[in-house]
Order: C-alpha cells, then structure tokens, then sequence
C-alpha cells in the first residue's frame, strides 16, 4: 500500500486506498494545473455561476446541506423554510396529527421515476429496517401496468392508510403522471378520496403543483431549478421519504456537508473527490475507454450501483462539449453486491476483456451484536465477506485489473451522506477535467420527445382505424395513409400492441409473413 496514496479521514469514518489505480510516476503531477481550475470552477459554482451554461442555470445541490452557503439570503431562506416543513410534515404524520380519514399512516407510496425514484430507493433500502420502520415504503417507478398492479397488491388492503408522495420537477413526467392517475383510480375504486392522502413535490406552477392545488391536496414541496433530479437526495424529493420512513436525516445532511467540506480542499492529492476524478480520467483515458463496475460488499449498499448508474452515466455521457465540439463523453457504470454478484462475473472481470476498473466499497463492520462463529478457526460470516472482497481485488490485480477502494466505518444516515457528497463533487470535477456539462440531459430530453412522437403516431393509427371500421390494412398500408410511411416500423409494433391490449376493440388477421397481418377496428 503506498501511503501517499491511502487517503484517512477518521473523523468522517471514511477511507479511500488509490494504490491499485497504477497512477504513472508523474501522472499527478502533471495533471496539477487541470485540477487545480476544476476545483477554481468548483468554487465558483458554489458561489452562484452559472454552471450548466445549456440551460442558464445555478447548480446549487451543495447549498441544500449548508444553506448559509446559498448566494443570496433569499436562496438561504427558502431552503431552510423547505426543511423546517418537511420536518413538520414527518412529525404531524409520526405522532398522528396528520392522517388518514381511516386513522395513521402506515404506508408510504412515492411516484416518480429517475433521480426522483432511485436516490430515495438507495436510502430506503440502505438505512431502512422491515420492523423498525415508521411507514412501509413502495414505490410506481414506471408506467409498467403489471407493476403497478403487483405494487397494489403488496399494499393491498393498507391503502386506506397509505400516505402518497408524487415527485417530478416539472409536472409533466409521463411515467410520474401516469404512476399518479393509476394511484388516484385505484384510491377511488376503493371509494378513498386519493386527496386526503397526497403530497406533491414539484416545480412550483407545474402542472403537478396546480394540480394538486385544484384538487386540494395536503401538502405541496418545492423542487428548485438549480437542482436537478440526479442530485436532490438531500432536497425535499429524498429528505421527506427518509424521514417519513423514521431515517434521520440530520445524521445524513451532516455527513453530505462533512464530506463537502473535505472534498473542498485545494490540495488535490487529500482531497478524496478530487483523486476520485483524477482516477477516472486516468484510467479511462480521459474518454470514458473503460466501464465502472460498482462491488459494494454490504446487502444495504446494493442499490448503489443502481444509483450511481444514473447518477454518473446521466451527468457524464454528453455527445458534445462545452464549446460545442462533439467529443462522446460518458463512462458506463454497472455492478451489484459482492460477493453475491462476483459469482456471476468474477470470472470475466479476471480474465475476460480488460475494458473496466473496480470500485470496491468496503464497510469494516459486520453487523450490530455478537456474531456467531461459522468454522472452527473461529471466523465469522462477515469474516468470510471481508476475505471474499480482499481476495477478489487482488485476484483482479493479478491479471492487471486496476480499483479503487472506498471504506466507511458502518452503514449509517452520516457515511451514505457522505458518500452521496463524495460522487456528486467527483462527477463534477471530471466533468471539468474533461470539459463537459454534467448538469444537463439534452438525451433525455430527446427520448422523451420520441416518445411522444410516438404517441402522436399511435393516435393518428387509431382515428383511422376506427374511420374505417371493418377494414383489414397492413402497417404500411396504414403508414401510408396517415402520412408516416418513414414510420412503418413504429405503425407495426403499434397495431400488435392494440391488437393484444384492446381485442374487444382491434383484430388481428394473420398472413404468412407477420408484417403482412391485416389490422381492423371492430
């Protein structure tokens, strides 16, 4: 282990070992000056500039765990009047003061998707316990039907008193905005008004937010421009499903603003967002040449690859950079617990295509209590845990497989503060490093305005369809007459899909090659 390059910082129960990134004798060095203006740029997005260029904004994230920090006393205040709600909220429904017309809330529902869904799915599950919980946490995190019929189902009869959270910035999210019609029906069928168990956060003067005011709703949060869904665990989108589910987010802000605070530091060599960054941009070539794989060794971090997937692959993967050059940013990112996961490709990561680095994420303690022994050397299961992940980093590195070690002390609401601040900092700095926007998703943006090309196009079949009831037409033939002949492809898959969902109302006669079926309103 090279001591230069084991970061301690025992105070915050965090530890990162860089040894095995293979760093070239002066790769550091070199790399001082680029650094250096990253954590300039760094400094000066906390301080208010506009750090996502493409849309005009502030990226304030960092502000919600110090709002003193905030630019303007305005920004200050509103953040601290948001958290001195959101705790209210979690209080008045803990003690009862806020129900149910059938009584207290014992289940939580939170509709969204991306950040909205994934940051509080990764605290629930980290820090969340099935007996000591507060409420019971779900989740409609896609516009599945199936899915959400099998999350209804696993509610069950606690609807009644199920507490709803609806999340999304902009209010127009299909996904969320389908996710809260199946909520509303599916309280209304059981004749439960779905307003007296609803929570809004959203932008305000979202079609969310006037929604929920028309309909009278108990409660309405703000999401902020300046934060974007990716990184809002430590906004009201992740705060109040921490709470309400009896997660103490004090403990979680502190280790976020903790960590911010280490990972400010101008000496890029103990500043462990920094070496993270410069890590990557090495071993990555700078150009995202090599996948991240995750190896969490805890059950209770398993959703943080699923997390980080989003978070780093979201940020980072930009077709063009600042100055508009197209450059093909982005580093893929996949992986799950070890050593569960390692059985299902370990084998590969030895000694198939060298195309990735590690991240191993060690937590030195095993459980809370006495262990049982499991051997006669004594050893315990957390034992065996620790030697799988040791013996799996150095199996890796015998073939020249590189990793980065990152350690906490316990999972706890204080280290997944941290290590939330940890990645958000050190995507932040590569994206300086290698001079991209994280802060925007143009890519989303485009899927969704696919999609709904798509549904316009899904539209436009139907009309004719049912202009022309009783009348079998191939794809193309309808793709031709709706003016979308370029779309055929789409027309297809869209009268199969209408042909199985709606039989009452489409048929399907087969022909011997499918594309030439024939497709009717009945």
């Amino acid at each position: 282990m090279n001591k230069d390059l084991y970061l301690s910082f025992e105070n915050a129960q965090f530890w990162a070992d860089f040894s095995l990134v293979d760093f070239p004798e002066n790769y550091l060095d070199s790399m001082n000056q680029p650094i250096t203006e990253a954590l300039q740029k760094m400094e000066e997005l906390e301080n208010g500039a506009i750090a996502n260029p493409d849309e005009n904004r502030m990226v304030g994230h960092y502000w919600l765990r110090a709002p003193t920090l905030a630019p303007s006393q305005e920004l200050t205040d509103t953040i601290q009047k948001t958290l001195v709600q959101l705790k209210q909220i979690s209080k008045k429904v803990h003690d009862g003061s806020l129900q149910s017309p059938s009584g207290p809330f014992t289940d939580l529902l939170i509709v969204g998707i991306g950040g909205s869904a994934l940051g509080p799915q990764f605290v629930g599950k980290a820090l969340g316990h099935p007996v000591k919980d507060k409420l019971k946490v779900h989740f409609f995190d896609n516009t599945d039907p199936d899915g959400i019929d099998l999350t209804l189902a696993e509610i069950g009869s606690s609807l009644e008193s199920t507490l709803v959270l609806v999340i999304s910035k902009s209010g127009g999210t299909p996904e969320t905005r389908n996710g809260m019609l199946e909520a509303e029906n599916a309280f209304s069928h059981l004749g439960l008004d779905f307003a007296k168990h609803a929570i809004a956060i959203t932008g305000e003067g979202s079609k969310l937010h006037k929604h929920s005011q028309e309909n009278e709703w108990l409660e309405f949060l703000p999401m902020w421009d300046w934060v974007g869904g990716r990184t809002s665990e430590t906004a009201a989108v992740g705060l109040l499903p921490a709470a309400l589910q009896g997660i103490n987010i004090e403990d979680l802000l502190t280790g976020a603003s903790e960590m911010d605070q280490l990972t400010r530091n101008s000496d890029y060599r103990k500043n462990p967002a920094a070496m993270l960054a410069l890590a990557w941009h090495h071993l990555t070539d700078g150009k995202g040449s090599k996948d991240m794989v995750i190896l969490p060794y805890k059950d209770r971090l398993e959703l943080f690859a699923k997390n980080l997937q989003q978070f780093i692959r979201e940020s980072l993967g930009k077709e063009k950079d600042l100055n508009g050059k197209i450059v093909h940013q982005g580093i893929s990112v996949y992986g799950n617990k070890g050593s569960t996961d390692q059985h299902a490709y370990v084998q590969q990561l030895r000694e198939g295509v060298p195309n990735f680095f590690a991240t191993f994420i060690e937590v030195l303690k095993h459980r809370n209590g006495d262990s049982m022994k499991v051997d006669e050397k004594g050893m315990d299961s957390g034992d065996y845990l620790h030697g799988f992940f040791l013996g799996t980093r150095d199996a890796l590195y015998e073939k020249d497989r590189k990793s980065i070690t990152l350690t906490i002390l316990e999972v706890t609401p204080y280290t997944v503060g941290g290590l939330i601040a940890l990645f958000e900092r050190a995507v932040g700095l590569y994206a300086s490093l290698v001079g991209i926007n994280a802060y925007h998703q143009p890519g989303v943006e485009a899927g969704k305005k696919a999609a709904t090309a798509i549904l316009t196009v899904r539209e436009s079949v139907i009309n004719f369809l049912r202009q022309n009831t009783g009348t079998g037409y191939t794809s193309k033939e309808i793709a031709s007459e709706i003016n979308n002949l370029d779309k055929t492809d789409w027309v297809f898959k869209i009268l199969e899909n209408l042909a199985i969902n709606q039989p009452e109302h489409f048929r399907r006669e087969k022909d011997e090659s499918p594309t030439e079926d024939r497709f009717s309103a009945i």
